[in-house]
């Protein structure tokens, strides 16, 4: 393995691992809301995994600028 692919593969696997830090986040704090401020934001608890997992597509059909 050369350090070019080396370093490539590494920041693969360090961006991956971020990715999976924000959605932990965000689904802690989903699920920090109570049920009347899920729905204001137009969500149900149910949904809360779908949404921290697919962060870019809104459940209710609108699509994110991310």
């Amino acid at each position: 393995m050369n350090t070019i692919h080396g370093v490539t593969e590494l920041e693969k696997y360090w961006d991956a691992f971020q990715e999976w830090r924000k959605r932990e986040r965000l689904r802690t704090r989903l699920c920090r809301l109570s049920e009347k401020e899920l729905r204001d934001i137009g969500i149900t608890r149910g949904e809360i995994d779908y949404v921290a997992s697919n962060r870019a597509i809104d459940p209710r059909g609108v699509r994110s600028a991310e």
